[in-house]
């Protein structure tokens, strides 16, 4: 046979390998968003997500060529992840555009709490907060094998419990504890439920976005200077830019006695005073020291850590299998961005914050350290 019949012979072969990897692919992909939404995966019990975490490992292995080749000849942007609602940007698989309008339209109820962030500033911490209050602190979420996402919705994401079918939680004022990133206008809202905000340092922020996006994308994260660009973008940036976002709900909270204004940092300083801040914000009777106790062991970071499964963020997915809860969950996270990057992202959010009611150095006097 000669050497151009061989070489026929391996480009056919490889050719044919590519299309049944692609296939492959193409059928993990729409079985796992298959079986991740409502209460498909965090409705399950503990061993039936591991099972489920132990699937997609298989099936990331097999796939690992056409990934990585992918990865490599494929180039990955912000904007092809994006969509956009009302010039709202959101990430497309986790929400769409129907799931923003839902939670646009989504009818509050006088019992609802919002945990309300920009992303990667504390929601899930927050969350369990709130969850660990309205229960004083005898919350069962692991003794349970519980997902918190199972209780607790995400009102624009399709990946937790529907709004509709969350549970009350607590006793003494059963609330559903809804998380969302809404931005103030697609917010809906109420001058009878709860908001708690937390901000968190917008060079802090940046940091755990790109950990986000990495873990996430794999080898199909974009570069730095194209994650800059998008977190310092109104258009481009996830429900909104930081100071867009953190101004909004900072302006509510001046307006409205039912918003509460936290920061992240303040919670790392000191969760018992945020935790007692938070239940008396909910109209709850002081937690005496042992439930504070608890509500604090529990809400710690190494608790959270060493019980991961219950605190999930996201689904399992085929490139980000067994992402972590937190990467340091420290404050001073903005440390470890590069010293350009973090002075350029700092210079535009002192800019745009200027502009407005509250400056940074209001929300944080040491920003420029």
């Amino acid at each position: 046979m000669s050497p151009l019949a061989w070489l026929g012979i391996v480009v056919g072969a490889l050719v044919i390998v590519f299309v049944a990897q692609m296939i492959h692919l193409s059928v993990v992909l729409a079985w796992e968003d298959q079986k991740t939404r409502g209460l498909g995966y965090f409705g399950l019990p503990p061993d039936e997500r591991e099972g489920f975490r132990k699937t997609l490992r298989t099936q990331a292995r097999l796939l690992f060529p056409i990934l990585r080749f992918l990865g490599r000849v494929s180039p990955a942007t912000l904007e092809k992840a994006s969509f956009r609602y009302r010039d709202v940007s959101g990430p497309k698989g986790t929400c769409n555009e129907e799931s923003f309008a839902g939670a646009n339209e989504y009818e509050v109820r006088p019992d609802d709490v919002f945990v309300v962030t920009q992303m990667k500033c504390g929601t899930t911490w927050m969350q369990h907060v709130v969850y660990e209050v309205l229960n004083r602190g005898g919350g069962d979420l692991v003794e349970s094998g519980t997902a918190l996402y199972a209780v607790a919705p995400w009102l624009e994401a399709l990946k937790s419990v529907p709004v509709a079918d969350a549970p009350l939680l607590g006793s003494e004022r059963p609330s559903r504890v809804i998380k969302t990133h809404m931005p103030p206008e697609i917010c809906p809202f109420s001058p009878d439920a709860r908001y708690v905000y937390v901000a968190r340092h917008p060079a802090s922020c940046f940091a755990s976005c790109m950990d986000f996006l990495a873990t996430n994308m794999g080898s199909f994260t974009p570069g730095l200077d194209a994650v800059e660009e998008w977190y310092c973008s109104d258009e481009s940036m996830w429900w909104r830019s930081w100071p867009t976002h953190v101004r909004g709900w900072w302006e509510l909270s001046q307006r409205q006695d039912n918003v509460l204004f936290v920061r992240f940092e303040d919670m790392k300083a000191d969760l018992a005073a945020v935790a007692r801040q938070v239940a008396d914000f909910l109209g709850m009777e002081p937690l005496t020291e042992q439930e504070l106790e608890r509500v604090v062991h529990k809400c710690g970071f190494a608790y959270m850590q060493e019980h991961r499964g219950a605190f999930e963020m996201h689904p399992p997915h085929i490139l980000a299998i067994d992402a972590e809860l937190f990467v340091k969950g420290t404050a001073d996270r903005h440390k470890d961005v590069p010293e350009d990057t973090r002075q350029r992202i700092m210079a535009w959010c002192v800019e745009q914050m200027d502009a407005g009611p509250v400056s940074l150095a209001e929300l944080y006097p040491d920003a420029d350290s």
